[in-house]
């Protein structure tokens, strides 16, 4: 799957996710959703690399001697990057969830 169509699955599923969510605050999560989606298509690619060339250069003759693949670098700061932005994003959710359960305990 290339990385654009790994991008749209992904903005396709959290949409779908935020559909029921208020208006204002699917507005407010707008760009969220999107950098998710980058993140979750750019380290799809890296994954690969990385499947190839493993996420740590060790010196031949030298065992000792390691050097972090670039490539690992930044799909671990993305992943970060990517759980922070899934978390508030389900920190929304959730909050939205109560709100309605606040609602339907209105008519009880």
């Amino acid at each position: 799957m290339s990385k654009m169509e790994i991008y749209q699955k992904e903005l396709i599923k959290l949409t779908e996710i935020f559909q029921e969510v208020d208006e204002s605050k699917r507005k407010l999560v707008e760009g969220l959703i999107e950098d998710a989606a980058f993140l979750k298509a750019e380290n799809s690619e890296l994954k690969e690399i990385l499947k190839e060339v493993g996420m740590i250069n060790i010196h031949p003759t030298q065992k000792k001697l390691q050097k972090p693949v670039e490539a690992a670098k930044q799909y671990l700061k993305n992943v970060n990057s990517y759980s922070v932005i899934i978390k508030t994003l389900n920190g929304i959710l959730s909050k939205n969830i109560i709100e309605d359960e606040d609602d339907l305990s209105d008519f009880e």
